[in-house]
């Protein structure tokens, strides 16, 4: 059984900055042997929502609606939306755990002058798995559907994108280089302390590219990321921007990058050095920090470990910390989606201090960001939810199947060197780039 979902920009999917009342959603326990190991198995050929992290998470399709937001408000009128929505929905959850019940999948641009905007999209049916619960949620505008077996059928292979091929983006290998030498002199000059400067490479396919191609390998390849997919920005991001889960939050905060050699003694002793390196510290530092005072004024404690740990992914390490917290006010407490507003750039994918870095960007980078490097994930009725930030990954062209584009961003302190951060950028494209291949 095939599913079919509307295209993104369907004209009979409402996008306004409203959602329809009342929502229904009805939510049932199926066993977890029903599923396949990889949720998005179960996928469509188009239209598919995911947010996979070691073969647990959520996969979704259809469209019940959309709420599509622009400028400086798009988080705030998205949250407005889905608080209105979730105040008069009728819900019926059997099974009671985060991502069960009604929810939305969301992703919003990094900038606030981005005509990406934001969206949040209310998919028709969503199944998920936690650890030894699955089950299945249907969700309809004014009517109450039963989920059935055959919302489990696995659906067929995706076809190989074919040969592609890439072009630079917005600047070329030297452009960007210069770029990052222009970054440092306003680093030293005091301009900022830190600046992410991000780059994009335009990929080509000979086939219409089914994003399902993509995705599986990515989750295939990074299991320790969240494999993401939504309204066409696809991606396996490594950084958890927010997780809101019964008056918890926690956050992972990435900043400082060594290249893998493929050889394990030679990647321990990089391990050792990243761990070591005073450029990569200070950089991750300014990150931590940055987050640390963005969460503070919700929080009644936080727990922020005074070292970071080395995250080891197939490509690269990072310099990682988990930042957790207790919600100051359980029960009245700010949604997810708010939490990932509040925490929107953190100087991870931006820098510090955030104003003047942003600026920085926007002269430097030559280019629009849409949604790479903004909050991607879910929310439920009750707020809670999980939002990454949109890395190691590409935005789909809505005009074009065989096009996309691909993203990479580096932290540049004063001690960064062109030539360095050039080969982590394209450390940082691989991801993307193997997941293409055929």
């Amino acid at each position: 059984m095939n599913h079919v979902a509307p295209s993104p920009f369907d004209p009979s999917v409402p996008q306004v900055a409203a959602l329809p009342a009342p929502l229904v959603a009805r939510t049932v326990a199926v066993d977890p042997t029903d599923l396949p190991d990889d949720l998005l198995r179960l996928l469509p050929a188009s239209g598919g929502l995911s947010w996979v992290r070691r073969g647990d998470g959520l996969v979704a399709w259809g469209e019940v609606a959309r709420v599509r937001t622009d400028g400086s408000t798009r988080f705030a009128d998205a949250e407005r939306a889905w608080r209105e929505a979730s105040s008069h929905a009728v819900v019926r959850d059997e099974v009671r755990l985060p991502g069960s019940g009604l929810v939305a999948f969301g992703s919003f641009a990094f900038s606030d002058l981005s005509p990406a905007g934001g969206v949040l999209v209310v998919p028709s049916v969503v199944v998920g798995r936690r650890g030894e619960s699955a089950w299945v949620t249907t969700i309809t505008a004014g009517a109450v559907t039963a989920p059935t077996a055959e919302l489990l059928n696995v659906q067929d292979d995706p076809v190989s994108p074919g040969e592609v091929r890439t072009r630079d983006g917005a600047l070329d290998a030297s452009g960007w280089r210069a770029a990052v030498s222009a970054a440092v002199e306003r680093i030293r000059a005091g301009q900022v302390d830190k600046v992410v400067l991000a780059r994009d490479v335009v990929a080509t396919t000979t086939e219409p590219l089914d994003p399902r191609w993509v995705l599986r390998r990515l989750a295939a390849d990074y299991p320790s990321c969240w494999t993401f997919s939504v309204d066409g920005l696809v991606g396996a991001t490594p950084e958890l921007l927010v997780r809101s889960e019964k008056g918890l939050v926690t956050s992972r905060v990435l900043a400082g990058t060594i290249q893998r050699t493929g050889d394990d003694d030679a990647d321990l002793a990089r391990a050792a050095l990243l761990a070591h390196s005073s450029k990569d510290l200070e950089e991750h530092e300014y990150a931590v920090a940055s987050l640390s005072r963005a969460l503070e004024p919700f929080c009644s404690s936080t727990n922020v470990p005074e070292t970071p740990f080395v995250l080891h992914l197939p490509n690269v390490l990072h310099l990682a910390t988990d930042v957790n917290g207790v919600l100051a006010e359980p029960g009245t407490h700010p949604t997810s989606l708010a939490l990932a507003e509040a925490l929107h750039p953190t100087a991870a994918v931006a820098g510090t201090p955030t104003p003047a870095a942003v600026a920085l960007i926007d002269e430097l980078e030559l280019m629009d960001r849409g949604r790479y490097a903004g909050p991607v994930g879910w929310l439920g009725a009750d707020g809670d939810g999980e939002w990454g930030i949109g890395l190691r990954s590409a935005a789909l062209d809505p005009d074009d199947p065989h096009r996309l584009r691909l993203f990479a961003g580096c932290g540049i302190v004063a001690a960064s060197m062109p030539e360095a951060e050039l080969a982590e950028s394209e450390a940082k494209l691989e991801p993307m780039r193997h997941a293409l291949r055929s």
